[in-house]
C-alpha cells in the first residue's frame, strides 16, 4: 500500500491476521466464550448453561422481531461512508480556516517561523497518527492545525513568486480528486496487487529523488528548484501528481474494503486523516508544478 495510514492499519490493509488465513483454508476462527453451533453436544462443565437466565419468547415477540427492519450500519456503529465524508469534510475545513488565518494574519517577518514550526509539528504528529492503531481524534485535529498553517505560509510565498499559483493549485487537486473517484467508482482503475506493487515501488523511486534534490539544494549545490528546474522539473511535477493520483485510488479501496468489513465507525478518524495526508501532498505538488510552468514565462 502507499499511504502508512491505511497500510499498517490491521482494519484497512489487507487481511493478514491468522483467523483470516485460517478461513481461507476453510477453518473457522474461536473466541472465547462463544456458544457452541446449533446440534453440537455440550462440553463437561457446560450442562445447565443453555437457557440459562433468558425469558421465554412467544408468537407475537417472535413476529416483531422478523417484521422489524435490519439493524443499519449506523445502528451498529459500524464504519459507514458518510462517516469517512463528514469527518474529511471537516478537517479540509479546519486545515482551509487555519491557512487563511495565515495568510492574513501573520506578520511577513513570522512567516518563515509560522512555516517551519507547521512543517514540523505535522511532520511529528503525521508519523503520530500514521503509527496509532486506534484513532485519535485530538491528535488528528492538531495535526490538521499546523498542515494548515504550513500550507498558508508556502502557499503565500508560492503566490508571491507566480501570481495565481494557489488558485490554480487548488482547482487542480479538487480536479485530480474527482477524476481520481471516478475512475475508482467506475472500475476504470482496479487496485490490485500488481498496481500496489508498481505504486510502491514508484513512491519509494520518488522518495529518493526528492531527498537527493533536496540535500542538493541545501549544499548550495544547485539553486531554485534544484533538478525540477525548466522542462525536466515540469515532467517531475507530473509524474508526481500522477502519484498522487494512483494513492488516492488505492486509498478509496482501503476505504471501500474498511466499510465492507464492518470496521468500527471510529476509523472514519484514520480513514479521513489518510485522505488529507494525501490531498496534501497532491496540492503542494501542484502548487510547485504551477510556480515551475510560470517561471518560463518571466525568463
Amino acid at each position: 500500500m502507499s499511504n502508512p495510514v491505511f497500510s499498517r492499519s490491521d482494519v484497512f490493509g489487507e487481511p493478514r491476521r491468522t483467523g483470516a488465513a485460517d478461513a481461507r483454508r476453510g477453518g473457522t476462527a474461536t473466541y472465547p466464550n462463544q456458544t457452541p453451533a446449533y446440534g453440537t453436544p455440550p462440553q463437561a462443565g457446560q450442562y445447565g448453561q443453555y437457557g440459562a437466565g433468558q425469558q421465554p419468547v412467544d408468537a407475537s415477540d417472535l413476529d416483531a422481531m422478523y417484521q422489524s427492519p435490519s439493524a443499519t450500519t449506523a445502528d451498529t456503529r459500524r464504519l459507514t461512508y458518510d462517516d469517512v465524508i463528514i469527518k474529511t469534510g471537516g478537517l479540509l475545513a479546519l486545515l482551509v480556516v487555519v491557512a487563511a488565518a495565515t495568510w492574513t494574519l501573520v506578520p511577513p517577518a513570522m512567516l518563515g517561523i509560522v512555516m517551519i514550526v507547521g512543517l514540523i509539528g505535522g511532520l511529528v504528529l503525521g508519523l503520530v497518527n500514521a503509527f496509532k492503531r486506534n484513532p485519535s481524534p485530538a491528535l488528528i485535529v492538531a495535526y490538521t492545525v499546523f498542515e494548515g498553517a504550513f500550507l498558508g505560509a508556502i502557499s503565500l510565498m508560492y503566490n508571491q513568486i507566480a501570481d495565481g499559483a494557489v488558485w490554480q493549485a487548488v482547482l487542480g487537486t479538487a480536479s485530480v480528486f474527482a477524476v481520481s473517484l471516478f475512475l475508482f467508482r467506475s472500475g476504470k482503475v482496479r487496485v490490485t496487487p500488481k498496481f500496489t506493487r508498481w505504486l510502491m515501488f514508484a513512491l519509494l523511486g520518488y522518495a529518493l529523488f526528492s531527498l537527493i534534490n533536496f540535500v542538493l539544494m541545501m549544499t548550495g549545490v544547485l539553486d531554485g528548484f534544484g533538478m525540477r528546474n525548466g522542462p525536466i522539473g515540469v515532467i517531475v511535477g507530473l509524474v508526481a501528481v500522477g502519484l498522487a493520483a494512483a494513492s488516492l485510488i488505492v486509498d478509496f479501496d482501503s476505504i471501500k474494503r474498511g466499510v465492507e468489513a464492518g470496521v468500527p465507525a471510529k476509523m472514519a478518524w484514520s480513514a479521513a486523516f489518510g485522505l488529507l495526508v494525501t490531498l496534501i501532498w497532491l496540492y503542494l505538488e501542484l502548487l510547485r508544478l504551477v510556480t515551475i510552468i510560470s517561471s518560463f514565462g518571466s525568463d
